[in-house]
C-alpha cells in the first residue's frame, strides 16, 4: 500500500467524522491535522483522538503514529485567535 497523501488522510477523517473544519498537512510520512467537530463536545483530548482513530479505521493502522492532531469543538475553534488559523 502506498503512503497516503494529506488529501487521503483528510478524506478518511471526513468520511468517519462530521467536521466543521478539517485541515491536514503532511508529506506522506508525518501528518498534522486540525479537526473541529461538534462530536468532541464533552470529550477529553484522549477520547477525541480515539474518535478520530476510529474514523480512520484500518486504513491508517500503519501510519497512525505519524499523525499528530489538534482537536477542537466549534466553540473552542471560535475562541481561538484568528492568527492561529494558518495555512
Amino acid at each position: 500500500m502506498s503512503d497516503p497523501t494529506a488529501a487521503d488522510v483528510q478524506r478518511f477523517i471526513a468520511q468517519g467524522l462530521v467536521c466543521e473544519h478539517l485541515e491536514v498537512e503532511g508529506d506522506g510520512r508525518h501528518f498534522f491535522a486540525t479537526i473541529v467537530s461538534a462530536e468532541f463536545e464533552g470529550a477529553n483530548r484522549v477520547a477525541r483522538h480515539q474518535r478520530v482513530y476510529r474514523a480512520l479505521g484500518d486504513r491508517m493502522r500503519e501510519q497512525i503514529h505519524a499523525l499528530s492532531m489538534k482537536t477542537l469543538t466549534p466553540a473552542e475553534w471560535a475562541s481561538t485567535p484568528a492568527s492561529t488559523h494558518h495555512h
